[in-house]
């Protein structure tokens, strides 16, 4: 039996692959977001015509149109009315609340969780707001502080609390997969307002409870 022949290798990155497109003459804000998915390709020395990268600038272009959709959102649509009169005046914690966004200095993943946490003052919001709240400012560029922080200021404004607390424990892949490639370090932030930064004693239950193991 006569040998297959072998398939052809891929483009060294040195080169440009099979690359005959342009870009749209236009500003960049105006360019197609798949269009400027395929010159990186190209940059990068692909072949677009090859059957794994045929529609990769399709796909990339849905996929950072959903993982930047919080840009596109605002707290009134979100919370949708959600906020009810309640005399409750004790701890709602919201824990384990699933975090996915991107570091803006590289586009890399990070990811792990956001525990939210307010003391009433009269007003409660539906639970399923505040991992909608997260998701608004995470879907975004960030960086995990200011995420922390904003997702603070949104609950604050919103309720007007007699205090915030939130702790977001996440791991980046920008330290996992390049630079210092620490596969097993966490980025613990925190942000606290109101009763949880004076009080000690709020404090420390809120913390308590976080630290608390799942059901």
């Amino acid at each position: 039996m006569s040998p297959q022949p072998r398939p052809s290798p891929r483009p060294p990155r040195t080169t440009r692959g099979d690359c005959s497109g342009e870009l749209p003459d236009v500003p960049l804000v105006d360019a197609p977001t798949e269009a400027l998915v395929a010159a990186l390709l190209c940059r990068m020395g692909e072949d677009l015509t090859r059957e794994g990268l045929r529609h990769t600038p399709e796909r990339v272009a849905r996929s950072l149109e959903f993982l930047t959709s919080g840009y596109r959102q605002d707290l009134n649509g979100v919370v949708n009315g959600a906020v009810f009169a309640e005399p409750y005046s004790e701890m709602v914690l919201v824990k384990d609340i699933e975090v996915y966004s991107l570091c803006e200095h590289h586009l890399l993943p990070f990811y792990g969780r956001a525990h939210v946490a307010y003391i009433p003052d009269g007003r409660i919001i539906g639970l399923s707001k505040l991992p909608r709240l997260v998701d608004v400012f995470a879907r975004r560029l960030q960086v995990q502080e200011r995420l922390t922080t904003e997702i603070a200021e949104a609950v604050d404004e919103v309720l007007a609390p007699a205090g915030v607390g939130i702790i977001i424990e996440a791991v980046h892949l920008c330290m996992m997969m390049r630079g210092v490639q620490q596969q097993n370090s966490r980025t613990v932030t925190s942000s606290m307002r109101g009763v949880f930064l004076r009080d000690q004693r709020t404090r420390d239950e809120f913390l308590s409870l976080v630290r608390d193991s799942r059901p």
